[in-house]
């Protein structure tokens, strides 16, 4: 199922080759079981990296990766993502999702409207919003079973209680 976006490096930490590390996952000290990692430039330049290691700080994520040990080496990976294959991640427990999971599925409301299919999710802090793209662009609660009634993965589709015109 290919890659997932796991977290995002914001550059130096000190000056001893440390940086600062933003994880997607929850706990964030979880994206260190997921290695090893493709790191990804802004150009779109990928390298395998493993052991890389970390601390939770008053300011975030700080991370170790071997052969940067130096503020400067560590400020030019600003901006570099980290990958990890689908296939590393645990299976979701019943009634969970990956959001990766969701995209390209097929978005209908309650009445069999087509609403196109899942662009992509992102959270507001309040809840996670399903966007769905068709003839228009749709941004849905993803809050069960309020507005997201049903995911059907072997049909492919996910149900959604939601007015067409809105």
């Amino acid at each position: 199922m290919g890659m997932i976006l796991m977290g995002k490096i914001h550059g130096a930490f000190g000056v001893r080759g440390e940086l600062k590390l933003e994880s997607f996952t929850e706990p964030q000290r979880a994206i260190f079981r997921y290695q090893p990692w493709t790191l990804r430039d802004a150009q779109g330049r990928e390298r395998a990296l493993a052991d890389a290691r970390g601390r939770e700080t008053a300011k975030g994520l700080v991370a170790t990766f071997p052969g940067v040990e130096d503020r400067d080496t560590a400020e030019a990976l600003r901006g570099t993502e980290v990958w990890v294959p689908r296939s590393a991640l645990p299976p979701p427990k019943p009634g969970e999702y990956y959001w990766v999971d969701l995209e390209g599925l097929r978005v209908v409301n309650s009445e069999g409207a087509d609403f196109g299919t899942v662009s992509h999710l992102f959270s507001t802090g309040v809840n996670d919003v399903l966007v769905a793209r068709g003839e228009r662009e749709r941004m849905i609660p993803f809050v069960e079973p309020d507005y997201v009634v049903s995911v059907d993965f072997e049909a492919g589709v996910v149900t959604v209680d939601w007015d067409a015109d809105f």
